[in-house]
């Protein structure tokens, strides 16, 4: 059985939605890339979107919705995608299995 596209946690459906409330943008999706960068070669880069591509993976949960361009999903396939509160403050976190090393910060990888 294939693995699912990405898996969303409750906690980073709970952030999505706060996201939204904070931005009043009700009907935003939050959108994940993976563009080259960061201190392990390529990093994630999140934002809230009102509107999907026509090429757009889309990922719901409850009323969330993820939007993953081809490219980036192909890094992402498998993925669970968290948010976690600490200390210092919040951050959402990917655990990644396509990712042969990651940075210690968690927002870099090396394909």
């Amino acid at each position: 059985m294939p693995s699912p596209e990405l898996v969303i946690t409750d906690s980073a459906v709970q952030r999505i939605r706060t996201l939204r409330e904070k931005g009043s943008r009700p009907n935003a999706a939050l959108r994940m890339r993976i563009i080259a960068g960061g201190c392990s070669g390529m990093q994630y880069r999140m934002d809230l979107t009102e509107t999907p591509r026509p090429d757009d993976v889309i990922v719901e949960a409850f009323d969330v919705r993820v939007l993953v361009d081809p490219r980036s999903m192909a890094f992402l396939r498998g993925a669970t995608l968290d948010y976690a509160e600490e200390l210092i403050g919040g951050q959402f976190k990917i655990a990644n299995p396509n990712a042969k090393a990651s940075c210690s910060c968690g927002l870099s990888f090396m394909a």
